[in-house]
């Protein structure tokens, strides 16, 4: 089942989502719809608050981002960052709730993270590079932070117009969105 992403502006993207209960539900088949959905709009990783669900859990597929990363398709159930370390990098963001906007965001370089597979198996690892700022920026995603979060107040005063039309529905996407201005109306 492909979802529609949900638009900047919607009240679940600010949500801090709450903890999946072990058996709450069929993580296997709502992580294979967030697969689905993540690749019929050209993602790399896509969070339960970009479904409207506020849970904690996201998914993960880097190999569209950088063939190296064939082996990084992941899901994180109830993720928590341990720690973060190195010397913040920027790097161009995206997001399919924010489509057309593209940013640098500065981010550390390793983290380490305890999260659940869909099985509820508890794994702890460490992520570098590019992997590991995939999943700082879905793990954003659970905390109710956005990449534009990140950017400098210029920055976002520059983009508030871009984004008060992308909340508006007035973005061209080739994915179905749910918009919060629209839905309203």
């Amino acid at each position: 089942m492909i979802y529609p992403i949900v638009a900047y502006g919607d009240p679940v993207l600010r949500e801090k989502a709450r903890d999946i209960e072990k058996d709450e539900l069929d993580l296997k088949q709502l992580a294979e719809d967030m697969f689905e959905t993540m690749y019929s709009a050209h993602g790399v990783g896509l969070a339960c608050p970009q479904i409207g669900r506020a849970l904690r859990m996201f998914v993960v597929d880097g190999e569209p981002m950088d063939e190296s990363m064939s082996d990084f398709k992941r899901v994180f159930v109830n993720p928590q960052i341990l720690e973060t370390h190195g010397e913040a990098w920027a790097f161009e963001e995206g997001c399919l709730s924010i489509p057309g906007i593209r940013e640098e965001v500065n981010r550390e370089p390793v983290i380490k993270l305890r999260y659940c597979d869909v099985d509820f198996n508890q794994h702890e690892e460490v992520f570098d590079g590019l992997r590991a700022r995939i999943v700082q920026h879905e793990y954003d995603h659970i905390e109710g932070i956005l990449f534009t979060d990140h950017l400098t107040n210029f920055k976002k005063r520059i983009l508030k117009g871009k984004l008060a039309s992308i909340s508006k529905g007035k973005v061209d996407v080739d994915y179905n969105m749910r918009f919060p201005i629209r839905a309203r109306n």
